[in-house]
């Protein structure tokens, strides 16, 4: 599983013109899964993101969790996120979940962020989705279940 973690002031998903998710000071989160993934990683990258401390206290300084901000989530299920790239300029996209699996994890990933998170807004699995946002900082962090 991969999580690719952006601190935003704003972000916002749109699909066919219509906002389906819109947040302020939080993360916007790219959600990546592979075949091999479990709740139980899934578990595990909640954690990590939810404990993040990438926010600056008073002196300046990341030490900030989202729920010290009293930051949103928007989370966006990004396939691509597992392409393979090396052979050829095509990308293969054989280690990215199968969709059935891949979006009952999504669903899962978002249930345990609302458990602990105000504010979790989502993108829509499998559609063309139009993400829109302002880095703050800019500040991107990858997590990626394999190096947790």
């Amino acid at each position: 599983m991969k999580f690719v973690v952006q601190r935003v002031t704003e972000s916002e998903v749109k699909v066919d013109g219509e906002t389906l998710g819109k947040i302020g000071k939080g993360f916007m989160v790219l959600v990546g899964v592979s075949n091999s993934d479990t709740k139980e990683t899934a578990d595990k990258m909640v954690k990590k993101l939810l404990g993040l401390r990438i926010f600056e206290d008073e002196q300046g300084k990341t030490n900030l969790s989202l729920d010290a901000v009293n930051g949103e989530l928007l989370l966006i299920s990004q396939f691509t996120l597992y392409a393979n790239c090396k052979k050829g300029n095509r990308p293969s996209f054989i280690e990215a979940g199968a969709p059935d699996m891949a979006s009952d994890m999504y669903e899962y990933i978002i249930g345990k962020c609302r458990e602990q998170v105000k504010v979790v807004e989502r993108g829509q699995f499998g559609a063309d989705m139009k993400v829109s946002l302002v880095n703050d900082g800019p500040f991107t962090i990858i997590l990626d279940s394999e190096t947790l």
